[in-house]
């Protein structure tokens, strides 16, 4: 038997991880002191107003999910994913889009954080991830490949790699919802 998973893909602002937090609650309602909830969080605070940002969603988070427990782990996503992956344990991982930035360019400096693996090392460990977890995934990610193309070189190259991770995971996911302006529109259901 295989486990469900989504992925939930959208612009900034679209309703993404609230419609990620709504799976959360439903699993949690579904099966009240049995099913837990977990949230991977991949983002880093590199500046004041990205750690604000970060305590303000945690403390929504907590209120409108209080059942959901919070990890943090911005590289090492395969692996957290294998740990908390349980039968009765939906994973929620927000966001891709950062974790991918946190490969690509990560800000702090090699010996604070010495690379261990290729970026295509983390991508397939993740897929690996998925096809091997014993509950449910949910993974929220961001589609920024709709408008002009970027000027620049790095930023072309980072549109072109999220495009193929968005395509990678969606592949491996059974259900894929991309979200504007709050609303869900399926592009992808179990059969």
């Amino acid at each position: 038997m295989s486990v469900e998973h989504e992925f939930i893909l959208g612009g900034q602002k679209s309703g993404k991880s609230r419609r990620a937090e709504q799976r959360a609650i439903d699993w949690l309602a579904a099966a009240p002191g049995t099913n837990r909830a977990v949230l991977i969080a991949t983002a880093q605070a590199y500046d004041d107003e990205m750690q604000e940002r970060i305590v303000r969603h945690q403390a929504d988070r907590a209120e409108r999910v209080p059942g959901m427990r919070t990890i943090e782990e911005p590289v090492e996503l395969a692996r957290a994913i294998v740990t908390q992956s349980a039968p009765e344990t939906l994973v929620v991982v927000d966001c891709l889009t950062l974790w991918l930035t946190n490969l690509l360019m990560p800000l702090r400096t090699e010996a604070a954080r010495p690379v261990t693996r290729t970026p295509s090392a983390h991508i397939t460990m993740l897929l690996i991830a998925l096809r091997e977890a014993r509950g449910p995934v949910v993974l929220v990610g961001n589609e920024i490949g709709l408008g002009v193309i970027p000027l620049g070189r790095e930023t072309r190259a980072f549109v072109d790699a999220l495009g193929r991770l968005n395509q990678d995971v969606a592949a491996a996911c059974s259900r894929v919802t991309l979200m504007a302006a709050g609303l869900p529109l399926s592009l992808k259901a179990p059969a």
